[in-house]
């Protein structure tokens, strides 16, 4: 089987946000997508190692960016490198909330959308939540960034260097040694070994 196979599939990127009693948090995303218009609802896929998905499925609201092409790859770093467990991701800049009082992006997003989930189903690494859409806002008229453009546009190329290593493709994280153990999984993005090549 061709695993490159699987990159030609279409994927959007989002900051999902949540909310815990005063607790605001927020991690990177690549599946969003509406699936009925009547009733209007959404799912999301999250990893279940990111924080934001424990407040999910204890909270049962969030709100979800569409991040747009003019966002820097700082935001991605600053959402997706970085767990909420250890750090207060939105202590940087003041962001405004939405009508569930959850934050959103309103810089380099081009829209928000708000869900109320309704159902989980677990994908064994990722939960998938079913939502019902309770608000929804367009913030710019900037094209939303792709998996592909990102890849091409935003992700810096991984730095060369003399020492043997493995670059993950998705993250361009780089695991320094002669092998990478077959159970892997990048500590960035979280991808397993499969999606890791050899400098």
């Amino acid at each position: 089987m061709d695993k490159a196979a699987m990159y030609k599939l279409t994927y959007g990127l989002f900051v999902l946000t949540a909310k815990d009693g005063a607790k605001d948090n927020g991690c990177i995303i690549n599946t969003a997508m509406q699936v009925t218009t009547t009733p209007n609802r959404i799912i999301i896929v999250v990893n279940k190692q990111n924080y934001t998905h424990d407040m999910i499925m204890k909270t049962k609201e969030f709100n979800v960016s569409c991040l747009s092409e003019e966002v820097t790859f700082d935001i991605f770093k600053h959402f997706g490198f970085q767990s909420g467990r250890d750090v207060d991701k939105m202590e940087s800049r003041s962001y405004p909330r939405a009508e569930n009082d959850i934050v959103y992006l309103d810089e380099m997003s081009s829209a928000y959308i708000s869900g109320k989930v309704i159902s989980e189903t677990d994908m064994g690494t990722h939960t998938m939540f079913l939502a019902d859409v309770t608000d929804a806002k367009v913030l710019g008229e900037a094209e939303p960034v792709s998996y592909s453009y990102y890849q091409k546009h935003i992700k810096p190329a991984p730095q060369p260097s003399k020492n043997v290593g493995w670059v993950c493709k998705i993250c361009g994280y780089v695991y320094e040694g002669e092998d990478l153990p077959e159970d892997f999984i990048c500590p960035i993005c979280k991808h397993p070994a499969s999606d890791f090549e050899r400098r």
